[in-house]
C-alpha cells in the first residue's frame, strides 16, 4: 500500500465509506483538530516518566483515534459497527481527574499556563481539545446531526478537564509552583 494515493491532490477527501468532501468542509476540520490533538497527546506521552500517568495518555491517544474515526464517517450506520466512545471511557478520564485532585493542593485562584514545558504542553492540549470540541459542534450544527455523536462531546468536554488537572499535577510531580493569576 502507498502512503500518497493521489485522490487529494485536486482539495478532496474521503470519508470512511467513501464519499468524497473538500478539506476545508466542517467535518474534516473536526476530525482533523483531534488528530492535531492526538498528535500532541503523543509529546505529553513522552513528557512523563510516571507509570500509570503514561498509561492513562495511551488510553487517551487510543481514544481519540476511535473519535477521530467516527467523525469521518459518511453515515450514522457506518459507525454502527466501529469502536465506539463508551461511558465507561468518560468514567475513566473522571477516575484519573480524581486520583491526580487528591494528590493535589486544592484550587484558590485561577492557574495560568507555564511554569514548566510539561505543563504549558498539558495547556496547549487543553486548547486544542476545546478547539476540537468547537469543531465538532460546528460541524453538527451545520450538516452533521446525523452522525452525532453524545458520547464524543461528552469525553472531549472531559478531557479538557483531564488536560487542566495533568499540568496541575506535572507541577507538582516536577516540583514546580504553579502560576496563579493576579
Amino acid at each position: 500500500m502507498n502512503i500518497y494515493t493521489k485522490g487529494g491532490d485536486k482539495g478532496q477527501t474521503s470519508l470512511i465509506g467513501g464519499k468524497r468532501v473538500p478539506k476545508y468542509s466542517l467535518q474534516v476540520e473536526a476530525y482533523g483538530t483531534i488528530d492535531e490533538l492526538k498528535s500532541y497527546t503523543g509529546l505529553i506521552y513522552d513528557l512523563f516518566e510516571d507509570k500509570q500517568t503514561k498509561e492513562s495518555l495511551l488510553k487517551v491517544i487510543n481514544q481519540l483515534f476511535v473519535a477521530e474515526s467516527l467523525m469521518s464517517i459518511d453515515k450514522i450506520e457506518r459507525g454502527e459497527k466501529m469502536q465506539q466512545i463508551k461511558i465507561s471511557d468518560i468514567e475513566f478520564l473522571e477516575k484519573e481527574i480524581d486520583r491526580m485532585t487528591e494528590q493535589l493542593a486544592p484550587l484558590t485562584a485561577f492557574i495560568l499556563p507555564g511554569g514548566h514545558p510539561t505543563i504549558s504542553h498539558c495547556h496547549i492540549a487543553r486548547t486544542i481539545c476545546r478547539r476540537g470540541e468547537r469543531a465538532y459542534l460546528r460541524f453538527l450544527a451545520t450538516d452533521g446531526e446525523d452522525i452525532r455523536n453524545e458520547n464524543i462531546l461528552k469525553y472531549l468536554n472531559r478531557l479538557s478537564d483531564y488536560f487542566f488537572t495533568l499540568a496541575r499535577f506535572a507541577a507538582k510531580e516536577n516540583d514546580v509552583e504553579e502560576l496563579l493569576w493576579q
